[in-house]
């Protein structure tokens, strides 16, 4: 597999990262995992997208040149093996590529393919934009509210965790020395004889570069507000860390180009609440990031009542798997919920569909790809190619707005028209040429 990779990269030039600046030459090449379940269909509409839109917007000056590398299903039956060494360096060596969803083998070794490539290359960051398309159908009332971005921890808390089995030989040695060394916490455990013990690692590194990517971002993208969402009241030394560490990181390194809800706090205690709401009214209209926290419980809450009060999120990685997933039923589902994991140091990064692989809809050209295009508009616009990336973004647009829709979203319209997986994206390259 090396060998095949470094035959077919002579079509293009690699992506450069220099002094944090990355060099994106005219003909990149950008690895891809064609993906395991309805990968495959969803890969061939989403290619032919990024293709036209390019050629749009840049008259064949810049193409891409893709680089199939493998992981998966397609890859253990070619190699014997579900995550090659190959593929990881391949991603490294060419620094940005795209990805269809994985399945998980059986049986032990790996807990996800996905976890497992995004802790290889250190891809801390998982941003998921939540967005609402004209004509998509949506559970709540005012769906066009919702426009935010959670930037979840990628790396850490339990989806990085230690687990006991139940029985196993190391879940007895662990509980004698917590027993041993910790008496009055190992009274808390209410059943320890029947107990499967699971450990949750949250960092004051794993918060902090985390929290630094969503604020620089968010300053970027001039976005008004963002929330750290946390459990610090039942968590206080994991999740209200992961609070506290990210307003102290907010404060220490970005300085008067943001307001914290600490502040606010401070100067309540001191001068009173009318000051303390004057001063970040002061703040914001300066232009200030106002950052905020919430508890996640009230997160989920809030996020469905009054959507427009939230622009950017930073979470713990539990708590941002389960709160992307709600917020994109808000906006017509997983369908339509694109991916990127990036590491802001390295300039490393992976897009991908957040879905699953939905086998049942495997080969029969009914999935939407719609998640999968997105992801790649993400990552052109990650690559600085706007043009393009506006070109698709309108394109699955224009073509939800005209109700031509596959099936997961034509089962909730009425009057839609109903498109297989391949003419969704010719649709959509429809819109993207008369544009």
């Amino acid at each position: 597999m090396a060998n095949k990779i470094l035959q077919r990269s002579a079509a293009g030039q690699k992506i450069s990262l220099q002094n944090g600046i990355r060099n994106v030459p005219d003909h990149p090449i950008l690895p891809f995992i064609e993906g395991d379940g309805i990968g495959r269909d969803i890969w061939q509409a989403a290619v032919g997208v990024f293709d036209a839109a390019v050629e749009k917007a840049y008259g064949g000056r810049r193409k891409v040149a893709w680089l199939e590398v493998y992981a998966g299903e397609k890859a253990f039956s070619q190699f014997g093996t579900w995550l090659p060494a190959e593929t990881i360096s391949a991603f490294r060596q060419f620094s940005v590529g795209i990805k269809g969803p994985l399945a998980t083998p059986t049986g032990g070794g790996f807990r996800s393919l996905n976890v497992a490539l995004r802790e290889a290359l250190d891809l801390y960051v998982c941003q998921r934009p939540v967005r609402y398309f004209a004509g998509a159908p949506s559970p709540v009332s005012r769906p066009e509210q919702v426009n935010m971005v959670i930037f979840r921890e990628n790396t850490e808390d339990l989806y990085n965790g230690i687990e006991f089995e139940l029985g196993s030989a190391g879940s007895q040695q662990f509980k004698a020395l917590f027993k041993d060394h910790f008496p009055a916490e190992y009274a808390k455990i209410r059943f320890p004889d029947t107990a499967g013990i699971g450990l949750k690692l949250v960092s004051k590194e794993g918060t902090c570069r985390l929290v630094r990517a969503a604020i620089q971002w968010a300053l970027d993208n001039r976005r008004k507000n963002l929330t750290l969402v946390h459990k610090g009241n039942i968590m206080k030394y994991t999740e209200g860390a992961f609070q506290k560490w990210g307003y102290e990181l907010a404060e220490a390194e970005f300085g008067d180009r943001v307001y914290t809800r600490a502040q606010w706090e401070r100067t309540r205690a001191g001068c009173g609440e009318s000051a303390a709401n004057a001063e970040q009214e002061a703040a914001l209209q300066s232009g200030r990031l106002l950052i905020k926290d919430l508890i996640a419980d009230t997160v989920f809450q809030q996020t469905i009542t009054q959507p427009q009060e939230f622009d950017v999120l930073a979470t713990m990685n539990l708590n941002g798997d389960y709160l992307s997933d709600a917020l994109a039923a808000q906006v017509g589902g997983m369908g339509l919920a694109p991916g990127g994991n990036w590491n802001a140091e390295s300039g490393q990064a992976v897009f991908e569909a957040a879905h699953g692989t939905a086998p049942r809809y495997a080969g029969k050209d009914l999935a939407n790809p719609s998640a999968l295009i997105l992801s790649g508009e993400m990552m052109f616009r990650y690559l600085g190619w706007f043009e393009a990336a506006d070109l698709i973004f309108n394109g699955v647009a224009g073509a939800i707005a005209a109700q031509t829709v596959t099936c997961d979203l034509h089962r909730m319209l009425k009057d839609s028209t109903p498109l297989s997986c391949s003419e969704f994206g010719r649709a959509v390259i429809r819109q993207i040429k008369l544009s």
